[in-house]
């Protein structure tokens, strides 16, 4: 990215490893997987798991590099669409087997983290989402759609419960989603990567893919040292296009998110969190933080179609810090960056694949980890044993983004939406 940081909080406390060697000369397989974030890593160690070892991940940059490696580290179920959404455009059925694959896929994470031994600070004690507003209906009407509809219990916090765990005067009631849990999504990143590779998968990082054609009956994919020659290709870059199948990358539009991590606060972390769980507010443009195991608060917020340097985020999220928590102001902030997350006009995630062995996972920006893990699963297990549950997204297709026009039309609806909370809060008093 441009203008981007030079390193975020995980990049400078990330799990030391020998990094993998870029691809040098010729080389087959049954799968190659272009992309070393989520959806690449867990469909290459999903392929692993079931026996399928011919496996090559090529990455351009390194392991996490993307959004993978820059996220808010927040684990839990759900898509960006959001459950009513779902609900209505699916149905009953579909829409909760849908859901089902992310919770499924939380579970899932905490087994990785737990069978591989990953050093990514592992939180399993919930997500708090705190009301920004007075009304509580907002929060009455979710938790019993979850209730009825997605079979999932979400824990009622009145105003006095909530305040005593987040020390602020900005929020009011709250619902708390036990089933959830925060780590360090780099060093999962690297984790996964680690245990594709002792299972037998070819990790190149620094290895950029610049063609992609058919050979006979396979795919050929270019490199600038070296070619692989695979019978089945994924292509999951996300925000970080590719540039080798137009439909898949028109798809998408890559937007960017913002995240800061503070000074270590010692005892002043106490003054403002007395849980451990991960927050985020009831507004569409909310804030999302969590504390860090060195006493530190990650805070993330925004959406923007640019990036900004390092010194432009850290002042646009000190100021929404600071309106919930007043007592930190001043306080040193330490990293600042921004990412690319990839979002498909539909809001779903984009998992499919042609009759001529090209899968595609994209588009899960805003609920990463589960959706993500979710697809990869889908994909390894379509690959390696016919397995047809990924079309369940067959409605959720590769429908152009309309860049660059579609840019203008995602920052418009943010700061209509934007606006719209503004407005109500200003109403409330």
């Amino acid at each position: 990215m441009s203008n981007a940081p030079a390193q975020s909080y995980y990049r400078a406390t990330a799990t030391a490893y020998e990094p993998y060697v870029a691809l040098q000369g010729k080389t087959d397989a049954r799968v190659a997987i272009v992309g070393g974030g989520y959806a690449g890593l867990q469909t290459a160690l999903g392929l692993a798991e079931r026996g399928v070892r011919d496996v090559v991940l090529l990455e351009r940059e390194q392991i996490g590099f993307g959004a993978s490696g820059r996220n808010g580290g927040f684990v839990f179920a759900g898509y960006s669409l959001g459950e009513q959404s779902l609900l209505n455009q699916r149905g009953d059925a579909q829409a909760r087997s849908l859901f089902g694959l992310t919770t499924v896929a939380v579970e899932r994470i905490r087994r990785q983290v737990a069978r591989y031994a990953i050093p990514c600070d592992p939180v399993d004690e919930g997500v708090i989402w705190a009301n920004w507003f007075r009304d509580p209906a907002v929060l009455r009407q979710r938790q019993q759609l979850l209730a009825e509809h997605y079979g999932v219990q979400w824990e009622w916090m009145p105003q006095e419960a909530l305040r005593e765990r987040v020390r602020s005067e900005r929020y009011f009631d709250g619902l708390y989603e036990r089933n959830a849990l925060h780590l360090h999504p780099l060093n999962f990143a690297i984790g996964l990567a680690g245990a594709a590779a002792e299972q037998g998968v070819r990790i190149h990082e620094n290895t950029d893919v610049w063609q992609l054609r058919r050979d006979g009956l396979r795919w050929r994919l270019e490199t600038a040292q070296g070619a692989v020659l695979a019978d089945q290709v994924v292509l999951a870059c996300g925000g970080y296009l590719a540039g080798l199948r137009k439909p898949i990358d028109r798809a998408i539009l890559p937007i960017a998110t913002y995240v800061m991590v503070t000074e270590p606060l010692g005892d002043r972390l106490a003054d403002c969190l007395r849980t451990r769980a991960a927050i985020y507010d009831s507004r569409f443009a909310f804030d999302y933080y969590r504390p860090l195991p060195d006493t530190r608060l990650l805070w993330g917020g925004r959406i923007s179609i640019r990036n900004r340097s390092s010194k432009a985020v850290q002042r646009v999220l000190s100021k929404d810090m600071q309106r919930v928590f007043p007592s930190l102001k001043g306080v040193k902030i330490d990293y600042a960056w921004s990412g690319l997350m990839s979002y498909a006009r539909h809001q779903m995630p984009q998992i499919g694949g042609s009759a001529d062995g090209l899968w595609w996972a994209q588009a899960f920006g805003g609920h990463g980890l589960a959706p993500t893990c979710a697809a990869g699963d889908l994909l390894a297990a379509a690959i390696a044993g016919s397995d047809d549950r990924w079309k369940q997204f067959a409605d959720y297709g590769l429908v152009s983004a309309c860049r660059p026009a579609g840019y203008l039309a995602a920052q418009a609806s943010y700061w209509w939406q934007q606006g719209k909370d503004w407005f109500k809060t200003r109403l409330e008093g």
